[in-house]
């Protein structure tokens, strides 16, 4: 049977290197590339996210024919998608970092800053933070309630229908982790550097 073949896609922002490592590790074939092309060669595809949101959008969106391969390959042919960290932001409508920025618009909803319930709570959310999920997914497989992953934001999904929103961590609040519809998914936190957590997710990612 053929390894599945991952393309991460290089705009300029992320831990590009560290999110193909962690696919290598479970079996995948990755290639991190900014070619549209890579997209059509692709059994899954993945966006990795490090930075402000719209430094990270216009990144992506000024790549010629990305937009284009996006919509053919994610939300035409129905490809498995996973946004990491900002990835999963840019999933949504909009983004509110240094002013308002349109996203994909694949999720209804907003990425916006987090404002802790308990002022001793700092922001960026920086460290390892247990994962509730909402809903059965075949992406936790394996995974229990409480499991742990590492996080690193100031910025989260505010997802308008509550359907989206898959797992979520507490900081102060419920902090969305997982949110997803379909064949397009996105994680809040980074699975490349949360140990067996992340690569078993990265596993299950790549049986979808």
């Amino acid at each position: 049977m053929a390894s599945p073949r991952v393309a991460i896609i290089d705009y300029g922002s992320g831990n590009l290197r560290s999110a193909a490592k962690a696919f290598e590790a479970v079996g995948a074939a990755a290639t991190v590339s900014a070619d549209p092309a890579t997209l059509k060669a692709a059994s899954h595809i993945v966006l990795p996210g490090v930075g402000a949101f719209g430094d990270c959008i216009r990144g992506l969106t000024s790549i010629p024919g990305m937009a284009d391969a996006l919509e053919e390959q994610v939300r035409a042919r129905k490809k498995p998608f996973l946004g990491i960290c900002v990835g999963m932001q840019m999933l949504l409508e909009r983004g509110h970092e240094h002013g308002t920025h349109a996203g994909l618009g694949w999720i209804p909803g907003d990425a916006v800053r987090l404002t802790p319930a308990e002022p001793a709570l700092k922001v960026p959310h920086m460290g390892w933070n247990e994962l509730n999920f909402s809903v059965s997914h075949p992406l936790y497989a394996g995974l229990r309630a409480g499991d742990h992953a590492y996080f690193v934001h100031s910025y989260h999904a505010r997802c308008a229908e509550e359907a989206h929103i898959l797992a979520t961590t507490d900081y102060g609040g419920a902090v969305a982790a997982v949110i997803g519809r379909d064949n397009i998914l996105g994680v809040q936190f980074h699975p490349e550097k949360s140990q067996h957590v992340g690569l078993r997710l990265l596993e299950n990612f790549l049986c979808l």
